[in-house]
């Protein structure tokens, strides 16, 4: 089941297909749960199935609902996914009670240029449109929790990902957008806490862009971790066949229960 952001039709969209209506699916286990929005990576040009659904069944099996959010990548280019996980934050809160989830406790999860995404929204949230026809734009974008997997962080060089930045902001990208698309540049205070991992030999988004941000954090007095292991290729979401890397979902469910996201009593 899959649920749309906007059913009328979502801003800036030009068709009637599912790339052009952004959604999100709901894997839900109730009593008033902690809630986690998937974004799977893939550049901006796709969406990577293993960085979904199987994140989202993780997620469960720690007592964790989870949407996995179906953004709009290339032709698409900014704002369109991040206007899509900004309303996919504001209808989780607003039927926070439809869903059985706990409207203070949800975070946003993304892999690669979905950990972009999910850093955008992480330093560009806002809390709501008071003036707003549309109750659920009156409702705050701002996630209390973010998880960043291997992400594109940068839209500078040397450390961009290219194909990321092309998809997103086309061959000559605006300069100002480079920069406020660079989300090292755009933390602050109310920034929320950050769980980072990534491995220190990626080929394909440089471990740099992980280090950036985690500085950002640091100088804005952002609580975080940050779990750079030695080796592993870009794209291995649960990286379930690698026992070292493996580790960051273990790694993750502590932090969530540091962060009182979960109980300490959940296994």
């Amino acid at each position: 089941m899959e649920i749309l952001l906007w059913p009328e039709g979502a801003p800036l969209s030009t068709g009637e297909t599912d790339e052009d209506q952004p959604a999100i699916i709901p894997y839900l286990v109730g009593e008033n749960a902690p809630v986690v929005v998937v974004c799977p990576g893939g550049g901006y040009g796709r969406r990577a199935d293993h960085e979904g659904e199987p994140i989202a069944k993780w997620l469960n099996s720690i007592g964790i609902s989870a949407f996995v959010l179906r953004y709009r990548v290339a032709p698409y280019r900014y704002p369109c996914a991040f206007l899509d996980v900004a309303r996919a934050i504001r209808m989780v809160r607003y039927h926070a009670e439809k869903f059985q989830i706990n409207p203070e406790k949800i975070a946003v999860l993304g892999f690669s240029a979905g950990g972009h995404l999910a850093s955008m929204i992480g330093t560009a949230f806002d809390y709501g449109n008071s003036s707003a026809e549309d109750p659920i734009e009156k409702t705050s974008s701002r996630p209390n929790l973010l998880v960043l997997c291997y992400p594109v962080i940068t839209m500078k060089e040397p450390f961009m990902h290219e194909g990321s930045r092309i998809n997103l902001l086309g061959e000559q990208p605006d300069k100002g957008l480079i920069e406020q698309l660079s989300s090292e540049r755009q933390v602050t205070k109310e920034t929320p806490p950050t769980f980072l991992w990534h491995t220190s030999d990626d080929a394909a988004v440089p471990v740099e862009n992980s280090l950036q941000f985690a500085s950002a954090l640091r100088k804005n007095n952002i609580l975080f971790d940050l779990h750079v292991y030695a080796k592993g290729r870009h794209g291995l979401g649960l990286a379930e066949e690698d026992l070292h890397v493996g580790g960051w979902t273990r790694a993750c469910e502590s932090w969530f229960k540091l962060n009182g996201f979960i109980a300490n009593s959940t296994s």
